[in-house]
C-alpha cells in the first residue's frame, strides 16, 4: 500500500511513452495544431489535478482497509461499471458538463487528450469511486489494479494511432479502441453521446449507447465543442476557467430535441 504512488507513477510513465511513441510511427488523423501548442498545458492540467488531489489527501489506499477478500473480477467488472455511469452522468447533468466539457473541448485527439481534465472534475469523480469502492467492498490490490488499468486504457484509447483493421474489430470486443472512442469526442452530439466506455466496451453494447464509426469517418470528422474552436481556448487558463464562461451549451443527453414533422 505504502508503494501506491510509485506503482502508479511508473505506469503512467511508460503507458504515456509508449503510447506516445505509437502516435509518432503510425498516426491515424493528420493534427490542426502542433504539440507544442497544445501537449504543455494538457499536461500542466494533469500535474494542478494532482497538485489537488494530493493537498486532500485523496486517494483510494488512504481511505480503504484490506476486507475479506472478495471474488477480484467482480470487484473490477462493478467498480468499471461506475465510471461507465459517472461518465454517461458528466454528459447528462449541465453543471457536470461544464466540468467535463473541459475534456471534451480538445482540438485535436491525443494521448494527451486522455489525461486532460478539470481539478473539480477530478475531485468529483475521487468522491464517486471513493464511495463505489466503500459500498462495493473492493480490496485494495482490486482498487490498485483497477486505477493502474484505468489510466492506462484512457491513454491507450485517446492515442492519435492506427491499428489494423481487423485487429481493430477484435479487441473492441476486450476494450475500448482509440477508433471506439474517437467517436465520443465528436462535435457532432448525437456521436458524442455514444461509446462513454474507458476500459472495457461491453456496457455501450448492453445499454445500447454504442456507435461502430462516425458518420464522416475518422479522417474527416470534427473532434471537438463547437462554442470552443480556436487556439486560444487551449491555454491553461483558458482551461481551468472554462467551466465557469459561457452556458452549458447543448450539453450532449439533455438537450431538447427539434419536435419532429
Amino acid at each position: 500500500m505504502a508503494s501506491e504512488a510509485l506503482v502508479r507513477l511508473a505506469a503512467f510513465g511508460a503507458v504515456f511513452a509508449a503510447v506516445a511513441l505509437w502516435e509518432l510511427a503510425a498516426p491515424r488523423r493528420r493534427p490542426l495544431l502542433p504539440r507544442r501548442e497544445r501537449w504543455p498545458h494538457n499536461l500542466s492540467l494533469l500535474v494542478v489535478d494532482a497538485l489537488v488531489a494530493e493537498e486532500r489527501a485523496w486517494g483510494f489506499l488512504n481511505l480503504v482497509s484490506m476486507p475479506p477478500l472478495p471474488a477480484f473480477a467482480v470487484a473490477l467488472l462493478l467498480l468499471d461499471l461506475v465510471i461507465y455511469f459517472q461518465h454517461v452522468m458528466f454528459h447528462a447533468v449541465p453543471t457536470l458538463w461544464r466540468l467535463h466539457r473541459v475534456h471534451h473541448a480538445d482540438l485535436h485527439f491525443d494521448v494527451t487528450t486522455g489525461i486532460r481534465f478539470h481539478p473539480i472534475e477530478i475531485l468529483i469523480s475521487t468522491a464517486i469511486k471513493c464511495t463505489a469502492v466503500a459500498a462495493i467492498g473492493a480490496p485494495a490490490a482490486a482498487v490498485l489494479v483497477f486505477e493502474v488499468l484505468l489510466n492506462a486504457t484512457a491513454m491507450f484509447n485517446h492515442a492519435n494511432a492506427s491499428l489494423p483493421p481487423a485487429a481493430d474489430r477484435l479487441l473492441r470486443w476486450l476494450v475500448v479502441t482509440p477508433d471506439m472512442h474517437r467517436v465520443h469526442h465528436s462535435v457532432q452530439y448525437d456521436e458524442s453521446s455514444s461509446n462513454f466506455g474507458f476500459n472495457l466496451p461491453w456496457w455501450d453494447r448492453l445499454f445500447g449507447t454504442y456507435r461502430k464509426q462516425p458518420r464522416l469517418g475518422h479522417d474527416a470528422m470534427t473532434i471537438g465543442v463547437d462554442a470552443f474552436r480556436s487556439a486560444h481556448v487551449l491555454r491553461l487558463d483558458q482551461l481551468l476557467v472554462q467551466p465557469f464562461r459561457n452556458t452549458p451549451g447543448q450539453y450532449p443527453i439533455n438537450r431538447r430535441q427539434p419536435a419532429q414533422p
